[in-house]
């Protein structure tokens, strides 16, 4: 019996049950979880508004709290690490649900993951934060903007926008994006990517129909081609991991965001409130038995077999490790008949 049913037990008064927003909420403010989140940020945040920062979202999103625990206060942590804060006010990342095919004693079925999408406004922050970029900045080319891309030896930009061009409302009128980024040693760096380019991406993203490609498609796009900069610049680690959490979430790949949680975890029975009243600890069955699934082997068979680039059919096999070992193989299989295809394209 858990110790919130030994407290109904001992004083003859029976709580009422807690929604999982109020539960998620509450678990937000314990002791542990605040501990967790203020070891894993910087200087200029502090737990206690990050943690209000994140109640806010699931208010606002319900199906957040329905998600495993360990991915969401794992997405939570990430956010910590990377000082970034979620949620629409900065636009620097957005911890959103999504549905993970996991496998069960009676077989397959959809279980809520969280996961932490990074905003091209909370990139270009971590770049310059780096040391070795002093700006960077991402703009949208519309119809009716006089643009001109030149490369080779020497490569130039110019972008005059219309400002009155009524097209600069309508993302079905985007025609390019482009990132800027001046070194500390001089240099300045950059990247352009066309329409067709981007809804290449776009096509491959799992939430291509849904989510922020259909909202934000403009912030979207720039977020697209500032990440593509990130490879020719000198990044720090964070920039890295930034770009890897969100390159996998692209994918549809999980995160592993329970990976980064140092807690521990009870198994309990139906009459838990999903905390540890005496730990502040999650003792959510369901988060446990969701972190001892494995990925679908079927899905990730897809995923590299419908893959465009070599990366992202590598993230795929990457996330099949801990299948059985035949499962593996065979996904190996897979990746490499399809880098082969890529290669010879």
């Amino acid at each position: 019996m858990s110790t919130a049913a030994l407290k109904q037990v001992a004083t003859g008064k029976v709580e009422e049950k807690k929604n999982p927003v109020d539960r998620v909420a509450a678990l937000l403010a314990s002791t542990s979880m605040q501990a967790q989140i203020k070891a894993a940020l910087p200087r200029h945040m502090t737990p206690e508004r990050l943690a209000r920062i994140v109640t806010t979202e699931i208010r606002k999103t319900p199906k957040l709290a329905e998600c495993t625990p360990v991915s969401f206060f794992g997405a939570v942590i990430q956010c910590a690490q990377l000082g970034l804060e979620p949620g629409n006010a900065l636009g620097h990342a957005y911890i959103l649900p999504y549905d993970k095919s996991v496998k069960t004693d009676t077989g397959w079925k959809k279980v809520p993951e969280a996961q932490l999408i990074i905003g091209y406004r909370g990139m270009i922050d971590l770049a310059r934060r780096s040391g070795q970029i002093i700006s960077i900045d991402a703009r949208a080319v519309y119809e009716g903007d006089k643009f001109e891309c030149r490369l080779g030896l020497d490569p130039h930009i110019e972008h005059e926008p219309d400002w009155t061009n009524a097209n600069r409302a309508d993302a079905a009128k985007l025609q390019f994006v482009y990132a800027v980024a001046k070194l500390k040693d001089g240099g300045i760096q950059f990247d352009v990517m066309s329409r067709a380019e981007i809804d290449g991406i776009r096509a491959r993203s799992k939430a291509a129909s849904n989510g922020p490609w259909v909202t934000d498609y403009s912030a979207m796009a720039l977020k697209t081609v500032v990440r593509r900069l990130f490879k020719f610049l000198p990044v720090s680690i964070e920039i890295q991991m930034a770009v890897g959490l969100d390159e996998r979430a692209e994918a549809g790949l999980s995160q592993d965001n329970g990976a980064i949680i140092d807690g521990q975890f009870t198994t309990v029975g139906d009459d838990a409130d999903g905390i540890d009243q005496s730990t502040g600890e999650i003792t959510d069955q369901r988060a446990q038995q969701a972190e001892n699934t494995l990925p679908a082997y079927d899905d990730l068979l897809a995923q590299i077999q419908k893959a465009n680039d070599v990366e992202l059919a590598a993230l795929a096999l990457d996330s099949g490790r801990d299948l059985p070992k035949d499962q593996f193989v065979k996904l190996e299989q897979a990746f490499q008949d399809r880098k082969e295809v890529l290669l010879g394209a």
